[in-house]
């Protein structure tokens, strides 16, 4: 029993970013009274729920809780009808999401990609393929790259023409950081890290190459090798099980990571976590399921809430140190999966001992394990 009390901000989203909250919480609650711990749980509106109540995708109350806040549990941002109707820059994925990142400076994305036994129909590879089952993770530098690198512009050349302008920049400590992230989950793991890069063409590979090189030496008791993004893509759907933690920059990783998410088959299974600053006590973390707002399903009771609920077990792993926590949230997971739950992005005709359920049915399987 902990007598610390764990202050969360709870931020749903759009879409099906509700539902899937929803169900969270209730697991979270539930570990709460198993394991006697203090959950302070604030939700706030954030993405164009955060515009509908406040004018602003991040709202300056909602940012304000984060700061009192121990982590931050995300749902999902953006409506893809409604984006258009705004500026780029007050868009949810920008104004929102990439703010959130870089204002408490979460350099490193944590994705662990397992596909369970049970669900080896819904993975798009062959049996063989497989093997012995899949599980990845895949470590994504998160405040760096193209997607932060300036200059970032649109410009008019004349004559009806525009250039676009992106710019990849990379520092010698953010590859370090991160480096030493990925090296000390490998070595939690089975010692291998893969390093994706493109070292024959940019010099931002070239200088990523020769860092990870460096930092590696640090680490003895780990394989590391190099693999170019393009290989490494195909090599995602030739051999995956060759994979044990793939380190990459932030376009590669972002890239990569939703690519790996089809082995789990579906993005409905896929959480993620992304870690700032770590005290003396607990690391920052900001957690949220790696799939989208999916507005065609949302309010029907469809949405699949695993990721959602999976990124509560990594939030208590990462960010609290709860470990027994997070593997009751994990055990119960599996659980449902065992007993043949399967929400529609799961399922299939061809599986007889397999049952379609929705969000909350599925979530109130996952509770009563736990």
């Amino acid at each position: 029993m902990s007598s610390k009390t764990y202050r969360i901000a709870a931020l749903a989203g759009d879409g099906i970013g509700p539902e899937v909250m929803r169900e969270a919480l209730n697991v979270l609650r539930a570990i709460g009274t198993r394991f006697s711990l203090s959950f302070e749980i604030t939700e706030a509106p954030v993405g164009w729920a955060g515009i509908d109540a406040a004018g602003k995708a991040l709202p300056d109350a909602t940012l304000e809780l984060c700061r009192n806040s121990d982590s931050i549990l995300f749902g999902s941002v953006g409506l893809p009808d409604r984006d258009p109707t705004i500026p780029k820059d007050q868009r949810p994925e920008r104004a929102a999401l990439l703010r959130i990142r870089k204002e408490f400076g979460l350099f490193a994305n944590l994705r662990p990609v397992q596909l369970p036994k049970a669900l080896a129909h819904a993975c798009p590879l062959r049996p063989e393929r497989q093997g012995d089952g899949i599980d990845i993770l895949v470590v994504r530098e998160l405040t760096g790259g193209m997607y932060f690198g300036q200059p970032k512009k649109t410009e008019d050349l004349g004559n009806g023409q525009q250039r676009a302008i992106d710019t990849m920049v990379y520092t010698t400590p953010e590859i370090e950081r991160i480096a030493h992230v990925g090296f000390k989950a490998a070595r939690l793991r089975r010692k291998k890290l893969t390093s994706i890069d493109k070292a024959n063409v940019l010099e931002n590979g070239v200088l990523w190459r020769e860092v990870v090189t460096r930092v590696g030496k640090e680490y003895p008791d780990v394989a590391l090798e190099h693999m170019f993004v393009d290989n490494g893509a195909m090599q995602l759907m030739l051999r995956p099980t060759q994979f044990d933690v793939v380190l990459c920059e932030n376009m590669f990783g972002d890239i990569l990571s939703d690519e790996a998410a089809a082995l789990a088959g579906s993005l409905g299974m896929l959480p993620s976590a992304s870690l700032g600053a770590t005290s003396a006590e607990q690391t920052f973390g900001f957690y949220e399921p790696a799939g989208g707002t999916a507005p065609d399903i949302a309010g029907k009771d469809l949405a699949n809430p695993i990721a959602q609920i999976l990124s509560v077990a990594l939030m208590l792993r990462y960010s609290f140190g709860l470990n027994a926590a997070a593997d009751a949230v994990d055990a119960a997971v599996g659980k449902a999966i065992a007993q043949g739950l399967r929400t529609g992005d799961i399922h299939s005709a061809t599986d007889a001992a397999a049952r379609r359920v929705g969000t909350r049915e599925m979530g109130a399987a996952i509770v009563a394990a736990i």
